[in-house]
């Protein structure tokens, strides 16, 4: 056994932390830690039969881009008292496992509502064990946020953590396209590569049809309402199929639904994603994290809309590298000229058939950083 691993998690709009979360909490159990997942999002599906404990604390969530409110499972602003069985339920984990490893998914860098709770777990854990490893766990490209909120976040890092696992790569987009990266915050980035549980694709069936996505959540909602228009507009031929995630409401659904044409299928997601998207003829999506990888691993013509609403900057960092490297098209909803349907009509026209290069970024089932956790643990022994 090579120790025992606390990872705190909480996803608020979309599942991809969790998504990222669970991976890593895999690769660490089949590197022989004995691990424990705690996620204080939304419930998204059953834990059962993984190789870690999973912990679910009273959920939280929010509404659009308004991260400072936090919700309910009913819609309700989130009573002290949930908030405080939260921080309770974290310390009594970190007292019982003491942990040789706590991992906090996006804080310090994000997630600064919770604070108070990943503060606590920390400190909880550094109680029961002093010796206990503290490492940051962020994807590629951060929000930056407000110049007094880096330097919060950049005392935090210096103060209590040992490193800081980026699930990227730094020659494809290094961290400080997004956030600024001092000598001090250098030192501790620790590049573990794109972390995902990638499956092996044997040649899949193309099926022709422009697969249109969204992720887990609602923010997808102006892209495939674009995307229906565009079908109307569209060569007869093309043939459609708008996945809608779990996180958008019945009501939702059944307005898309009701909105297609007879050439397009509106359904939910569906756990054969990886599947579909090796056999389409085209891609459109957003550009998360995860819905990127897919898309890598498929090497399937692609076009990235990213979510840009509010101060979300992300996914736009993330298409733009994407463009640049030559695997998808790089479109935008927002700005001076934002995306119409006969623009989407014409780019799809462009791309659709298209040949993908090899290569750019590579998917890594999370032998990298559990390589990185196993040598600073060493490094503290």
């Amino acid at each position: 056994m090579s120790g025992t691993a606390l990872i705190v998690v909480t996803h608020l709009l979309g599942s991809g932390h969790l998504v990222r979360a669970a991976h890593l909490a895999r690769a660490l159990a089949r590197g022989g830690f004995a691990v424990t997942l705690a996620s204080g999002g939304m419930k998204l599906r059953p834990m059962e039969g993984e190789p870690f404990a999973f912990a679910q604390l009273p959920a939280v969530r929010t509404e659009g881009v308004d991260f400072r409110t936090l919700l309910d499972e009913a819609g309700r602003a989130v009573e002290p008292e949930r908030m405080a069985a939260r921080t309770a339920a974290l310390k009594e984990l970190a007292t019982r496992l003491r942990p040789d490893v706590v991992v906090t998914e996006h804080f310090p860098f994000g997630r600064r509502q919770l604070a108070e709770e990943f503060l606590a777990v920390i400190a909880a854990a550094k109680a029961a064990n002093p010796r206990a490893l503290v490492l940051s766990s962020v994807r590629d490209v951060l929000v930056t946020p407000k110049p007094a909120r880096i330097v919060e976040a950049q005392e935090r890092l210096a103060r209590l953590f040992d490193a800081v696992l980026v699930h990227g790569e730094e020659s494809f987009l290094p961290l400080e396209r997004s956030w600024p990266v001092d000598a001090a915050l250098a030192g501790k980035l620790r590049y573990t590569g794109y972390l995902a549980d990638v499956p092996a694709l044997t040649a899949a069936p193309d099926h022709g049809e422009i697969l249109v996505s969204g992720g887990g959540s609602a923010a997808a909602l102006p892209l495939f309402a674009l995307a229906l228009r565009a079908a109307r507009l569209g060569p007869a031929r093309w043939r459609w199929r708008v996945l809608v995630g779990r996180g958008v409401s019945e009501e939702a659904f059944l307005c898309l639904a009701g909105a297609a044409s007879d050439r397009v299928v509106v359904e939910r997601a569906r756990p054969d994603f990886p599947v579909l998207l090796a056999g389409c003829a085209l891609s459109i999506s957003q550009a998360g994290y995860n819905t990127v990888l897919d898309l890598v691993a498929a090497r399937r013509p692609a076009i990235v809309v990213p979510f840009d609403e509010g101060a979300e900057t992300e996914q736009a960092v993330r298409a733009e590298a994407l463009e640049q490297a030559g695997l998808a098209l790089c479109l935008r909803l927002s700005g001076l000229r934002p995306l119409t349907a006969e623009a989407l009509v014409r780019a799809i026209e462009t791309r659709i058939g298209g040949a993908v290069p090899a290569g750019g970024l590579r998917p890594d089932d999370g032998g990298r950083a559990v390589a990185v956790v196993k040598r600073l643990l060493d490094e503290r022994r």
